[in-house]
């Protein structure tokens, strides 16, 4: 029973944090070209970071920047817990 609670909660936590780990990433790099932007020498290179960026998650999200950002974190989470699965079979194969 030890086994399946290890497994389960293994799992939940690279779900997690496969999840946050886009939005982390993706927020620090918006979060770092936003304060650029009080600089007024850098605010048309500001414009020409993060205006690609939000169209690329936009893509993702039928037009919305935020639903391509959580359809990037969902994807990752799911490749995150396939791969927690697929190193845990292996781990138990190799016993």
């Amino acid at each position: 029973m030890t086994i399946w609670i290890n497994f389960l909660r293994s799992l939940l936590l690279t779900i997690i944090f496969s999840f946050v780990a886009p939005m982390f990433l993706v927020g620090s790099i918006l979060l770092t070209v936003s304060l650029m932007g009080h600089i007024p020498v850098l605010q048309t290179v500001t414009e020409a970071i993060s205006t690609p960026i939000m169209q690329f998650l936009a893509i993702f999200g039928s037009g919305n920047a935020i639903g391509g950002l959580f359809t990037i974190s969902l994807t990752c989470s799911f490749v995150g817990g396939l791969f927690d699965t697929y190193a845990y079979y292996r781990c138990q194969i190799l016993r």
